[in-house]
């Protein structure tokens, strides 16, 4: 359906055009539908909100989930201004969206200063290698925690 896809990304690029007028974080914008209706909408807030993770793709999807009402965005398609970075990314397959349509390539997003390229680097890297200090405590306080939760009649899996 390119002509739908076209109207979404008219969107998208609306939501992008928004955030950049109210100085909100870069030029971004992304929506998300199921069955021809938007029910996610968002545009970059990092700066706004002081918060790294407020890219628009983020806010679309948690938008769509508490419209929803579910955490998976089943027959949904994220139309964004960009492609994702690796956090957006992986966040659109935690909530199970099923198609992507996007503009500009992350190429094209790290000629204007937006590059992740250096993070998937770093997770390929081994944890002793990476540029993030890591050590691991409370192994067994966690598992033992891991298993309570699937013992729990209040667990929900996903």
């Amino acid at each position: 359906m390119p002509e739908q896809d076209d109207v979404f990304m008219q969107q998208a690029l609306a939501m992008a055009q928004q955030g950049v007028e109210l100085g909100h974080g870069g030029p971004f914008g992304a929506v998300i539908v199921v069955d021809g209706r938007i029910i996610g909408r968002g545009w970059n807030q990092v700066v706004h909100l002081n918060d790294p993770t407020a890219h628009a793709e983020m806010l679309a999807i948690r938008n769509a989930c508490e419209v929803s009402g579910n955490f998976h965005l089943h027959q949904a398609t994220l139309y964004t201004t960009c492609e994702p970075c690796p956090m957006c990314l992986s966040a659109a397959y935690w909530a199970r969206i099923d198609k992507l349509v996007y503009g500009a390539t992350a190429k094209d997003a790290a000629a204007i200063g937006f590059v992740d390229d250096w993070i998937l680097e770093e997770l390929r890297k081994p944890q002793g290698s990476r540029r993030m200090r890591t050590s691991q405590r409370f192994q067994k306080e966690c598992r033992d925690l891991f298993e309570h939760w699937q013992q729990s009649e209040k667990r929900i899996d996903y």
